[in-house]
């Protein structure tokens, strides 16, 4: 590669429960995340804020939740609804971080929708945040371990399939690896669980840092992506 490729790690699922928030932390301070999507209406969304203001090098975003897991917590086909809890939730991140978030996704990919992406976009355009699946990111979503509903394969978020994804499928550009580290918590129901630790032990293995440097791939977070698209550009 060229030095002019930029990989973001991005954490999804932060405050969902306890042991995905232990397991972002342990991902930021010991491996390769950078960054990481907060909920805000989930058990260990105050534990989440807490632990982001310890580490202030954590960049948070807004992980919108509409779903949980198979739930409809609002009505999905209502543009009036989505657009409100869209807003109200964007408002409970800035009430409880005291600042901005630094992107916008949202859980089960709901922004992908033809009806609410306009929603989502509307709120980035208006704060000015980046948007996953909108330029100059790149999203990148194969480090996962179920391709199959409910069967685990941990051999998709190993070092060696990450680093085969960062070796064959990158060039110049600018990528969001979504990932999602975690520890089992019995207290937590979700059917992608157990795999969380599978990729909590590829993203802190010290071998990673330096295949990704000797690949010339740049992490940074989101934070960094303004630096990293104006370098991309050649300014």
């Amino acid at each position: 590669m060229t030095g002019r490729t930029f990989v973001l790690f991005n954490a999804d699922d932060f405050g969902y429960s306890h042991g995905i928030n232990r397991g972002i932390v342990e991902a930021h301070a010991r491996g390769v995340v950078a960054s990481t999507s907060m909920m805000v209406n989930t058990p260990g969304t105050e534990e989440a804020g807490r632990l982001a203001r310890e580490h202030p090098d954590l960049s948070v975003g807004l992980h919108v939740n509409f779903t949980n897991e198979a739930q409809r917590l609002i009505d999905l086909d209502d543009e009036v609804a989505c657009r409100r809890e869209l807003w109200d939730q964007y408002r409970r991140f800035t009430d409880l971080m005291g600042r901005r978030p630094t992107h916008l996704d949202s859980h089960q990919h709901v922004h992908r929708h033809p009806m609410r992406r306009p929603l989502f976009e509307e709120l980035a355009d208006s704060e000015e945040l980046p948007l996953r699946d909108r330029p100059p990111v790149v999203f990148k979503g194969g480090f996962y371990a179920q391709w199959e509903y409910g069967v685990s394969d941990p051999s998709k978020v190993s070092l060696a399939d990450l680093e085969r994804i960062l070796h064959e499928e990158l060039a110049d550009g600018i990528y969001e690896f979504c990932c999602h580290p975690g520890y089992f918590d019995p207290a937590f129901e979700a059917v992608y669980h157990l795999d969380r630790e599978h990729e909590l032990k590829t993203l802190t293995d010290p071998a990673l840092p330096a295949f990704v440097e000797n690949e010339r791939i740049r992490l940074i977070s989101f934070r960094e992506l303004p630096e990293a698209a104006r370098a991309l550009r050649g300014e």
